[in-house]
């Protein structure tokens, strides 16, 4: 990172633009950067001026945005300006000339002008003189550099009492990754603050402010590895090909040059585990599982969009290994239809994604879930784009069988008390989900009756359901047709 970006200034690239909330962070970096190339780094907000670092007293006239532009022009040392929240001020037709000039002059030297803020949009006749440089998430080394003063601090001055080995301080910064340097260190100084200790058992704690603070950035949820139970009924064919996929990652497929499986797509009908495989596939991998609310993408701003995807996938490979389960794919891009009745954002999300699933090294593995064929891009179903594509249909009697006894066990009912092989044949043609209404529903039955559930009241509830399959016949029957042959069947 710090040689990209020396690289950058050493190649005469006068304005550089760097989107991120963590200043402290970045003016490191541009310290360790300026340190190598033997110049002063110059730090500017519209509320102190331009202060020389190290430094506090700010160089008279600079507050002014069209001040500090003069004073750089007449600087005859080479330096990195670091102006920080400029780029509002651009908009104003003096200021926005003047800095033109400057950075047309700084093509001809080593100084260069980086811009930072949660967002940086330049004019356009702007944007040709400058690059754009992100600033990926802290990686567990600046992670660990991070919290351990903390940590001595905590002990010395709170007394905070810390029981952390070796390999939990892996674990602990293995459950930090993602988050940034700042929110690291509050979350763990939460966990120890909160009763005295920081030991193994905190990691649970620190995991749940990640959640929030994910939870927060709107655009993924996220779900830890040793999260609820979730248990899937039938889908053997899928759980034989994972536990092969799974040795993607390993150390022995790592000495092979062997890259780690891309993901899966599961299309198929509604309500018959698709959503629920995500969640089982890491949990059974023992890996965090982020689900991409790709409604959430959608900005009303030109570029945001895009930028919503690139931040959404920088942070799942930060935290990889995890598992990245994108729900109803083809309603977040459905730009292989062709449309561009949203100026074109679908298409080019539907683009940028195909080409990260297609590149990408980091060992992210991605699920995506459809219930439309008719919608899903042509591209998208292409062999290739994942390693395997399955089709999910109704379950089997068995199934059937197995999604009873799931969920009566949930709710604390024998199985063995209830005639299953009478609720297999009552429910021909129900999905999982409505086996699960089905229980639901017969239990608020029975307490309303003041009475235990039995074999007669889950027979009744069924007798008043209409299934999907019933209700959408000829949809499903179509949905069959385009997936035989095409697909591998979970089963």
């Amino acid at each position: 990172m710090i040689h990209d970006l020396k690289t950058l200034v050493l190649s005469f690239h006068p304005v550089i633009v760097i989107e991120t909330g963590e200043e402290d962070r970045l003016a490191e970096l541009l310290n360790q950067v300026a340190a190598q190339l033997g110049i002063p780094v110059f730090d500017w907000s519209l509320t102190q001026g331009l202060i020389r670092l190290p430094g506090d007293r700010a160089i008279h006239g600079t507050a002014d945005p069209l001040g500090v532009i003069r004073h750089m022009a007449d600087l005859t040392v080479d330096a990195i300006f670091h102006l920080k929240d400029f780029a509002p001020h651009l908009t104003n037709a003096a200021v926005a000339r003047r800095f033109r000039e400057v950075s047309q002059q700084f093509t001809r030297n080593h100084s260069a002008i980086v811009l930072s803020g949660g967002t940086v949009e330049l004019p356009k006749d702007l944007e040709a003189d400058a690059v754009h440089f992100d600033l990926p998430l802290p990686t567990a080394e600046e992670l660990r550099a991070a919290i351990q003063p903390m940590l001595r601090a905590l002990a010395i001055r709170r007394k905070v009492d810390l029981q952390l080995s070796a390999e939990e301080m892996d674990q602990l910064l293995a459950a930090l990754s993602g988050m940034t340097l700042n929110q690291a260190r509050q979350a763990v100084a939460y966990a120890g603050l909160i009763d005295g200790r920081l030991g193994p058992e905190d990691i649970a704690m620190v995991l749940d402010q990640k959640a929030q603070a994910i939870r927060s950035g709107g655009l993924l949820e996220y779900y830890p590895s040793d999260g609820h139970q979730y248990q899937l009924g039938g889908f053997d064919h899928l759980k034989t090909w994972l536990s092969r996929a799974r040795v993607g990652f390993s150390e022995e497929a790592r000495m092979l040059n062997l890259q780690p499986p891309r993901g899966i797509m599961i299309v198929g009908i509604q309500g018959c585990g698709k959503s629920l495989a995500a969640k089982v596939i890491a949990r059974e991998w023992h890996l965090p599982l982020l689900k991409l609310d790709a409604g959430r993408l959608y900005d009303k701003y030109i570029g945001e969009s895009e930028k919503n995807f690139r931040r959404a996938v920088a942070l799942a490979e930060s935290m990889a290994p995890t598992v990245l389960w994108i729900d109803e794919i083809e309603k977040a891009m459905p730009a292989g239809r062709g449309s561009d009745q949203d100026g074109g954002v679908s298409r080019r999300l539907f683009g940028g994604f195909l080409t990260w699933l297609q590149e990408k090294t980091a060992p992210v593995f991605v699920v995506a879930t459809a219930n439309d064929l008719t919608a899903t891009p042509p591209e998208m179903l292409r062999k290739g784009r994942f390693d395997e594509i399955f089709f999910v249909d109704l379950p089997t009697s068995d199934e059937r069988r197995d999604i009873f006894g799931i969920h009566l066990t949930l709710r604390k009912q024998s199985p063995d008390a209830f005639t299953l092989d009478r609720l297999v044949d009552a429910s021909e043609g129900f999905s999982g989900a409505e086996i699960e209404q089905v229980v639901i529903g017969a239990l608020y039955r029975a307490l309303h009756r003041r009475r235990p559930l039995d074999t007669d009241l889950l027979v009744e509830e069924i007798s008043e359901t209409v299934p999907l399959s019933r209700s959408r016949h000829e949809d499903i029957q179509r949905l069959r047709e385009t997936a035989r042959g095409r697909f591998v069947n979970v089963r």
